[in-house]
């Protein structure tokens, strides 16, 4: 889910923490928190690498050391986002297990939070694809992958409720994770329990109409 502030390091890569000391974040990591928050905040377009590199305080010859191109930073901001969702969408479902609509449920309800908090600009990935029109850049894949990846896991979700057209309902459910996150970008601030049930009902809604007999 989307987060504003410098996240926690990746594990995978850095030294082993060292008991009662944290672990100190590599090179890499500290330039891709920075590039997280003003990538998020301002816009990809709008922060050049300069801008990064002073935020760090680092020199060019370290920043391309770590990313040879601005493109190469934006792709690994994207996948980090991407994993970040991935943990979060599959936490729910391991807190559900058995339960493939309390997943949807908590799914719903982590949307509803994250479209109301503060800061909050919208979906990185619809973000980035708004400032990358060729839809065979790099930039472009990363978020098409991400969301074929979303779109299947919530088909999978359907099929164990028992939704025959999982495709479909899955188009309809993802439509409506993208609305939210339009409209929290676009303004909306309202209680996020509020937003959250409102998504489960519409979402409910959906799947409901889906099964309807005709």
């Amino acid at each position: 889910m989307t987060q504003q502030h410098l996240e926690p390091p990746v594990a995978a890569g850095l030294p082993t923490p060292v008991p009662g000391r944290a672990a100190k974040p590599s090179m890499r990591e500290l330039i891709l928190q920075a590039a997280a928050v003003l990538f998020y905040a301002q816009g990809i377009r709008a922060v050049s690498a300069d801008k990064i590199i002073t935020k760090v305080g680092i020199t060019k010859v370290t920043f391309y050391r770590h990313f040879p191109g601005k493109d190469d930073l934006v792709v690994a901001y994207l996948e980090r986002r991407a994993q970040s969702e991935r943990d979060a969408i599959e936490g729910a479902r391991r807190s559900s297990p058995g339960d493939p609509a309390g997943a949807l449920r908590l799914i719903a309800e982590g949307i509803g939070v994250e479209s109301c908090a503060p800061g909050f600009r919208g979906c990185p990935f619809i973000n980035a694809a708004a400032e990358y029109a060729d839809a065979g850049h790099p930039v472009r894949e990363v978020v098409a992958s991400h969301r074929r990846w979303f779109k299947a896991t919530i088909e999978q979700i359907l099929h164990e409720i028992g939704v025959a057209d999982v495709s479909g309902v899955a188009d309809q459910l993802v439509i409506l994770r993208d609305g939210a996150m339009v409209g929290g970008h676009l303004g909306h601030r309202g209680d996020p329990q509020v937003v959250a049930r409102s998504l489960v009902n519409a979402g409910r809604a959906v799947i409901e109409y889906s099964q309807a007999p005709d």
